[in-house]
């Protein structure tokens, strides 16, 4: 009888029903905190949504760039995606872009994370 276990092996009164194994998390909040992270998940673009929730929003696209050892076009490209996302929001002004955090993004990550305690 290889690879069974003998009866008298079995585990007699265990339970797994005795674990919370409640979601407070629907599939839809998953997805967007998953999508969230999945942004994020690049060093330039977590850089640039702390410096916007640090400069209280309404920072110019020339003060992003500065900030950066990378090409103008990749911080557009970087920008984008955040933008697809959900996670930023610009506003023209004049010749410039001034961008700022779509207002709860941070609330939905950081009710994501205490949900973890």
């Amino acid at each position: 009888m290889v690879g069974q276990k003998p009866a008298d092996a079995l585990m007699v009164g265990s339970s797994c029903a005795t674990h919370k194994t409640d979601l407070h998390l629907s599939a839809d909040q998953a997805e967007r905190v998953a999508d969230l992270f999945k942004t994020l998940g690049h060093p330039v673009r977590a850089q640039i949504v702390m410096m916007l929730s640090r400069g209280g929003g309404d920072v110019c696209v020339c003060d992003i760039e500065r900030h950066f050892d990378v090409s103008q076009p990749t911080i557009s490209h970087h920008l984008k995606k955040l933008r697809d996302a959900g996670v930023v929001y610009g506003v023209q002004h004049g010749l410039w872009v001034h961008y700022s955090l779509v207002p709860g993004v941070l609330e939905t990550l950081r009710q994501f994370l205490n949900g973890l305690d």
